[in-house]
């Protein structure tokens, strides 16, 4: 399953030309002729990106990569690698000139007066200091002039996102660097010019906003609730839940956007949970280097709250611009009711064009703005799901043990029974009107069965027993028949050799399916 994500963001200023262009060209040279050597070493590799008819990203391996893109690629390269050892990929300082305010005449002859005997004074100094500080100024100017001429100590190291950074330098990056310059390729529909001021803005912007460091900052836990990274889908995505629904809590909804400066920490909060997911990617070709992105609208604050509004129209902004290419699909859970009317009206089918971080947004204070809207240059797939549907639609691309028991699936925060090499979870296939029986044999005496159940597609009817090997003892009922259709989790402790069994019975005309998982304690003796 793939999808085509791209970013929209605002031109800046006109490139600068670097100074030694003579041998920045030469440089350049040499750095396409590389490329075509990479281009032929790649061509040979075997494609590995998973491949659907509704889920694909786009390949960053350079044998997939057309004509025009490649030549795209090998021209944004140059430019990048001709501004890094130029200098010229940041902008300059510039110096705080103030104009003096308007003054009467007399004033403007006390001043000239004075500067007259201040001149005066500097030059019978200059005078006496003549003979040591033209030299040290002749020293300095020499230096400066050598400094000027080697920059690569410094701008080689340029780095962007990932443990550690992709280097951004061509002629020292490879595989990661290009696929970090193909996001922003894609952001930009290929054309090269405009997403170059896009990578300078983007690599300003992180410079102004100190993002190097942000991972290392406390920026509190009240926001925690509002969004977290948990699991990884089908395909090793990171996924990124964004929960509306907590800040309708008033309390909470104060703490986080009562204030300009709480949205201004909302705003960096967000900054660096994008960069901890971000932590995760690979960066490979083959790799992973997208995340998945579920906003779960129940209960979220409706659009009088202009807060929210303003707060999320800041993040949607910032991630846009920024953080092009970086969510290869969007979930919106528990919709309002006006999406699915406008659905069954057939208007939603601009709903494939709208850019994913606005999604967000525009349905949680704007559903039907967020359906008109359409953005010809964002190809994407965003995924609706009704309550009743929630487990089944995630259930497409995350496994149930990657689900969290809030969606329908197994995961739970702080698990201490089931770790990540034990949690595959098993299926069962409920056809209508019949049961299914779940065995877990036990014969070692006091161990301590541990079980966790879901069931997908409505209700069944459950019960568990402990059923001894002794035919002469008796059945132990751990739970009563009772109805099921949200995740359960039990344990039992046996006295004597036996097995547990999960007994579900699906009573109604149509299909479902139960999962489940189990593990057993032995006891410490």
């Amino acid at each position: 399953m793939t999808v085509e994500v791209q970013s929209e963001a605002t031109q800046v200023a006109e490139v600068v030309v670097p100074k030694e262009e003579l041998e920045a060209k030469k440089i350049v040279e040499e750095v396409e002729n590389e490329k075509v050597k990479e281009e032929e070493e790649e061509e040979t590799k075997p494609k590995a990106i998973e491949k659907s008819s509704s889920y694909r990203e786009e390949s960053n391996f350079l044998s997939d990569l057309k004509e025009n893109e490649k030549k795209a690629l090998n021209d944004l390269k140059s430019k990048l690698e001709e501004a890094i050892l130029g200098n010229t990929l940041f902008k300059k300082e510039e110096s705080s000139t103030k104009k003096s305010p308007e003054k009467s005449p007399s004033g403007e002859e006390e001043e000239k007066k004075d500067n007259e005997n201040k001149v005066e004074e500097k030059e019978t100094k200059n005078e006496e200091n003549c003979d040591t500080n033209c030299e040290n100024k002749e020293e300095k100017e020499s230096e400066k002039e050598g400094a000027d001429l080697d920059v690569d100590e410094v701008d080689k190291e340029i780095s962007i996102w990932g443990g550690g950074g992709v280097p951004l330098l061509p002629s020292k990056g490879g595989e990661k660097t290009n696929v970090v310059i193909l996001k922003f390729l894609r952001a930009r529909d290929y054309k090269v010019n405009e997403l170059f001021e896009m990578l300078k803005k983007t690599l300003q912007w992180r410079k102004d906003f100190e993002v190097e460091s942000i991972l290392e900052e406390d920026l509190g836990s009240d926001l925690a609730p509002t969004a977290y990274m948990s699991g990884i889908d089908n395909q090793g995505h990171p996924i990124c839940y964004n929960i509306f629904g907590v800040l309708d809590d008033q309390e909470l909804y104060n703490k986080t956007f009562g204030t300009e400066e709480k949205r201004k920490q909302f705003l960096r909060w967000r900054v660096q949970l994008m960069e901890k997911g971000i932590q995760q990617l690979d960066f490979k070709a083959g790799g992973v280097s997208s995340l998945l992105q579920i906003n779960d609208l129940k209960n979220s604050p409706g659009p009088s709250k202009k807060e929210v509004r303003i707060a999320r129209k800041q993040d949607v902004d910032l991630l846009q611009d920024n953080y092009p290419e970086f969510v290869a699909k969007n979930y919106v859970l528990d919709p309002p009711k006006i999406v699915h009317f406008w659905r069954i009206q057939g208007v939603t089918t601009f709903c494939r064009n709208i850019d994913i971080h606005q999604c967000s947004i525009l349905v949680l204070c704007f559903p039907v703005i967020a359906l008109s809207f359409p953005n010809s240059k964002n190809q994407k797939q965003i995924r609706f799901a009704r309550p009743a549907k929630v487990t089944e639609t995630l259930l497409k691309y995350i496994p149930i043990q990657e689900i969290p028991i809030q969606y329908g699936g197994l995961k739970r925060e702080n698990d201490f029974e089931f770790s990540a090499s034990d949690c595959e979870a098993s299926e069962i296939l409920l056809k209508a009107g019949s049961t299914e029986n779940i065995e877990i044999p036990a014969p070692e005496v006091g161990s301590t069965f541990i079980w966790d159940v879901t069931i997908v597609g409505g209700e069944v009817r459950y019960k568990e027993e402990f059923v001894p090997e002794d035919e002469n003892s008796y059945t132990i009922i751990i739970q009563k028949e009772k109805k099921l259709s949200s995740p359960i989790r039990n344990t039992f402790k046996n006295n004597e050799a036996g097995k547990v069994v999960l007994t579900i019975k699906n009573t109604s005309s149509k299909k479902k399916k139960a999962f489940y998982r189990h593990k057993i304690k032995k006891s410490a003796i």
